[in-house]
């Protein structure tokens, strides 16, 4: 199956505020025939994902702003501006931004599909919001209740 070249200019992308991060839509499982999902991830301080294990998706992370601290198993790693991790399927892992500048992130999930959990559990923002709205005890729950189906193990704190 063809799909059309998937362009994004600067800026460009559906854009949904997830537990208090934006995530901007480079290219989803629709464009990529589900072979990949990529998009821009803004963190600010002290946000990120609980530690989470993903029974589907490999996921990749590209630090292109700040700095972001990501634990994998009993490992934590620092990683600044230019670092690239990836996390292999089955792999407990988070990400955190633990500095007091925000950071920016490229994260890809190959294959695709999990940007429709993104979808269904977020909040659509404006094309050229760079804020979300921080994480309702509302939107936690739906996400606890939505990842399951998505084959996403959330370790609740």
């Amino acid at each position: 199956m063809n799909h059309p070249a998937t362009i994004r200019n600067p800026g460009e992308g559906r854009r949904i505020g997830i537990v208090g991060d934006v995530y901007r839509f480079l290219a989803t499982g629709e464009e990529t025939d589900g072979k990949y999902t990529t998009f821009e991830a803004i963190v600010p301080p002290g946000s990120g994902p609980p530690p989470h294990i993903h029974s589907r998706e490999e996921e990749s992370f590209l630090v292109l702003e700040g700095e972001m601290t990501f634990q994998f198993g009993d490992d934590r790693i620092v990683a600044g501006e230019g670092t690239f991790l990836n996390m292999p399927v089955g792999s407990l892992h988070s990400f955190k931004n633990e500095s007091d500048k925000t950071a920016r992130l490229l994260i890809s999930l190959a294959p695709a599909g999990l940007e429709e959990m993104f979808f269904e559990v977020g909040t659509q923002l404006d094309d050229d919001a760079t804020t979300a709205p921080p994480p309702s005890e509302a939107e936690i729950k739906k996400l606890l209740k939505a990842a399951p189906r998505y084959g996403v193990e959330i370790k609740v704190p």
